[in-house]
């Protein structure tokens, strides 16, 4: 099975247009104010309005109010919202097409919690930050994001490099992985050196699973 790759916090065009011509099946922007690379929804909608129709873009929300992250979404042309808060699914299924949930499964219940997520949802396996909420360069538990793998398609995040992100792959077997800090060059700007040895990365493993 091909991993995909979603390239998160993105802030601006160039980042995202090396994202497309490298491969990314997914561009992430983050609509958290809290978060140093937060953008605004005009300004998304003002990078992707001269970008392929795919990759497909989702938005990531901490905690905000279904009306407001709809209103969001028709502005800056989201395909799929990201929730990576202490939302109420049922309140945010009926606002796009898909949604993905960030999990933290560090133990048996909250794996047994992702596991009972529906199964329109992709569950997000990323590293417990409950104040920064993503983007920290910490690694996610992979021993528990394997069990759940094993057992539905999963999002895997949480300190993926170039350096880890092969590794990641074999022993997670994730459907896609999630990177944002782990290809900055500083926070919200994007590295091209690192962005495409990650893709290279991703790369080989596929091809040695083909």
């Amino acid at each position: 099975m091909r991993t995909r790759v979603k390239i998160c916090g993105l802030t601006r065009f160039e980042d995202a247009e090396l994202a497309v011509h490298l491969g990314a099946d997914a561009l992430g922007f983050v609509f958290w104010p809290d978060s140093p690379r937060a953008v605004k929804p005009e300004a998304v909608r003002d990078i992707v309005r001269h970008l392929p129709a795919l990759p497909v873009r989702v938005g990531v929300f901490v905690n905000a109010p279904p009306d407001e992250v709809a209103h969001v979404a028709e502005i800056a042309a989201l395909d799929v919202v990201q929730l990576h808060g202490d939302e109420n699914l049922s309140d945010y299924e009926h606002l796009v097409p898909r949604l993905i949930k960030s999990v933290h499964i560090g133990d048996e219940a909250a794996l047994e919690s992702a596991m009972r997520i529906p199964a329109a949802i992709v569950p997000l396996v990323d590293a417990l930050d409950p104040v920064r909420r993503g983007g920290t360069g910490q690694v996610a538990d992979w021993t528990t994001a394997a069990r759940l793998a094993s057992r539905r398609p999963v999002m895997l995040a949480g300190g993926l490099t170039d350096e880890n992100v092969a590794q990641a792959v074999i022993q997670v077997r994730p459907w896609a992985v999630d990177v944002s800090s782990g290809v900055e060059w500083t926070t919200g700007i994007k590295s091209p050196d690192r962005m495409r040895a990650f893709f290279e990365r991703v790369r080989e493993v596929n091809a040695e699973d083909e």
